[in-house]
C-alpha cells in the first residue's frame, strides 16, 4: 500500500496577520469595560421599564421623612467636589510654537565646509575624517552655521556669539508673537536654556530688555544640560504653571555655536563640528482655560530621568577605529549602554501612564513568566505605536535615531520628522524636537486627538519626555520652517547619503 505524504496543517502566521490579531486584542482590551457593561445596561433598561410608578413614590416619601440623611449625603457630595477642584491639576496649554530659520546666506555646503575647514589650518587627516563624516552624516547641503564661523578667518568672540544669540531667539520670538497675538507685557514666566553659551547680562535679561517685559516676571537660564534642556524646560514652565495662575509662560530653547566651533585636530572632537547647526524654537504655555479653544495642544505627561555615568564614559563620547587603513568613527559603547539604561528608565516611568492596558498587560506577564517562573524569554518591549500617533525623537545624529528606531520597534513613517530634520536642519539640539513637529505639521499629519511623544537625549546621562495631544487639526504656521519646500519632503536616505547623491556620485 503506497504511503501517502504527511498533510501539513498551513503555517497561521502567513494566514492569519499577527498584526491584525494584535490590534483586535488591543481593542478588546481597552474596551473591556464597556463590552462587560453592555448586558448589565440592556437588563437595568428592562427592569426600568417595569417599575410602578408607586414604587417611585415610595422613596420619594422615605426620603422626604429623613431629611438628616438626605443632608449629610448631599454636604459629602458638595466637599468632595470642592476637594477635586481645587487639588486637581491645571491644565497646560501649547498656545503656539516657532522655529527660527536662518536666512540662505548662512547655508554651507560639504565642499563650502571643507574648504573653510582647509583654510582655517586642518592637517590632511582631519579634513579627510570631516569628509566622511558629513558624507555619512544624514546632513544635506543646506544646513546653517554662524555668520561669525562662515567668515574667514572666523571670529568667535563674545559680540558675535552673543549676535547669534540675538538673532536666534528674537527671530523666533518675533515670530511667536506675531501668530498669537499675545502682548510681551502679558507673559508671566520666561524660561531660556543654552547649554554652552551663559553670558553676563543672561540670555533671559537680553530678551526682556528687548521686549520690555513686565518688571516682576520670573525668568530662569537653564545651562550646561545639553540637548534634553528643551523637554526640562517643558517640565519647569508646567509645574510654574500649577502655581501661578492665569499665567503665561515662553521657553525658549536654543544652542550656541560660534565660541563652541573646534579647532584643533582630535578627530573625536571634530564631530561636533559636523553635526551641530544653528536652530532654535521658542514655545508659548498657558494655564487660561479660556485659551482651550485656540491652542494647538494640551501637555499630557513630562517624564524626566537621569543615568549617572562615571568619567570614563564622558572623556570618550566617541571612539575612533582603523581598520585596513581607514578611519571612522563610533559612538562609545559606554555612552551607548548609559544612554540604553536612560531610555530604560525612561520608558518604564512613562509606560503606566500612557500605554493601554492591553500592552500593561503583555508587560506584566512577561515580567512574572521571567521572575517567578524563571523562564528563558526575551523582555516584552511595549508597542508605542498603540500609545502615539507620531514620535520626534532628537534629531542628535543618525546613530541614534537608528538605535531608537530599532529598540522601539518603530516604523520608517515614525522616525520620518527626525531623519528630515536631520537633513535639513542638522543637530539643532535642545530645538530639533520642535522642528520635527514643525515638519509633521507642515505635513498636514496632525489630527484632533492625536497624541505626540517628545523625546530627547542629553548629557548628565539624561533622557527626558514631554507628551501632547492634539486639541484640533492643526494647520502650519506661514512661519513654518518648512513651508516653503515641505513639496520635496521626505527624500530618501541610505547609510546616511540621499539617494540622489549616491544616484550621482555612482554615475
Amino acid at each position: 500500500m503506497p504511503v501517502l505524504p504527511s498533510r501539513r496543517l498551513p503555517d497561521f502566521r502567513i494566514s492569519i496577520s499577527l498584526k491584525y490579531v494584535k490590534l483586535g486584542y488591543h481593542y478588546l482590551i481597552t474596551h473591556l469595560l464597556q463590552l462587560a457593561l453592555m448586558p448589565l445596561t440592556a437588563i437595568l433598561f428592562v427592569e426600568a421599564t417595569r417599575t410602578d410608578p408607586n414604587d417611585l413614590l415610595q422613596v420619594w416619601l422615605l426620603l422626604k421623612y429623613n431629611i438628616l440623611a438626605v443632608l449629610t449625603l448631599s454636604a459629602l457630595l458638595v466637599t468632595g467636589c470642592m476637594f477635586y477642584f481645587l487639588t486637581r491639576s491645571k491644565p497646560v496649554y501649547l498656545v503656539e510654537f516657532t522655529c527660527y530659520k536662518p536666512p540662505a546666506l548662512l547655508e554651507v555646503g560639504f565642499e563650502d565646509f571643507l574648504c573653510h575647514s582647509r583654510l582655517m589650518g586642518f592637517n590632511d587627516s582631519a579634513l579627510e575624517f570631516q569628509r566622511k563624516i558629513l558624507a555619512r552624516s544624514g546632513l544635506s547641503e543646506h544646513t546653517h552655521v554662524p555668520e561669525a564661523v562662515k567668515c574667514l578667518p572666523p571670529r568667535p568672540t563674545m559680540i558675535n556669539a552673543r549676535t547669534e544669540a540675538e538673532n536666534v531667539m528674537f527671530g523666533a520670538l518675533d515670530n511667536l508673537f506675531a501668530a498669537t497675538g499675545v502682548k510681551p507685557k502679558d507673559i508671566g514666566i520666561l524660561i531660556v536654556n543654552c547649554s554652552l553659551f551663559n553670558p553676563t547680562p543672561s540670555l533671559s535679561a537680553m530678551i526682556i530688555n528687548k521686549y520690555k517685559l513686565r518688571g516682576n516676571i520670573k525668568s530662569f537660564n537653564l545651562g550646561g544640560m545639553g540637548c534634553s534642556a528643551g523637554m526640562i524646560s517643558i517640565g519647569l514652565a508646567r509645574d510654574l504653571l500649577q502655581v501661578h495662575h492665569n499665567s503665561y509662560a515662553v521657553v525658549v530653547s536654543t544652542e550656541n555655536i560660534t565660541q563652541n566651533w573646534y579647532s584643533g585636530n582630535r578627530k573625536s572632537m571634530l564631530i561636533p563640528n559636523c553635526l551641530f547647526r544653528v536652530g532654535g524654537a521658542a514655545i508659548l504655555l498657558s494655564n487660561h482655560r479660556s485659551d482651550r479653544c485656540r491652542s494647538k495642544y494640551r501637555l499630557l505627561h513630562v517624564v524626566r530621568t537621569h543615568q549617572g555615568a562615571d568619567d570614563k564614559a564622558f572623556r570618550c563620547v566617541y571612539q575612533e577605529q582603523d581598520e585596513e587603513g581607514k578611519t571612522g568613527v563610533s559612538l562609545s559603547k559606554d555612552l551607548m549602554a548609559i544612554a540604553g539604561h536612560a531610555l530604560k528608565a525612561n520608558i518604564t516611568t512613562l509606560g503606566p501612564l500612557v500605554l493601554p492596558l492591553s500592552e500593561q498587560l503583555l508587560f506584566f506577564a512577561t515580567l512574572v513568566k521571567k521572575k517567578v517562573f524563571n523562564a528563558k524569554t526575551k523582555p516584552y518591549i511595549p508597542d508605542f505605536k498603540l500609545a502615539f500617533d507620531h514620535f520626534c525623537i532628537h534629531a542628535g545624529g543618525r546613530g541614534v535615531i537608528d538605535e531608537l528606531e530599532k529598540n522601539l520597534q518603530l516604523e520608517p513613517e515614525h522616525v520620518e520628522a527626525s531623519r528630515m530634520t536631520l537633513h535639513r536642519f542638522g543637530n539643532t539640539s535642545s530645538s530639533s524636537t520642535w522642528y520635527e513637529l514643525a515638519y509633521t505639521e507642515a505635513k498636514g499629519r496632525v489630527r484632533q486627538g492625536h497624541r505626540i511623544w517628545q523625546i530627547a537625549f542629553g548629557s548628565g546621562f539624561k533622557c527626558n519626555s514631554a507628551i501632547w495631544q492634539a486639541l484640533r487639526d492643526v494647520k502650519p504656521l506661514q512661519s513654518n520652517p518648512w513651508i516653503d519646500n515641505i513639496d520635496t519632503y521626505p527624500v530618501e536616505i541610505v547609510d546616511g547619503i540621499p539617494s540622489h547623491k549616491r544616484l550621482k556620485d555612482h554615475q
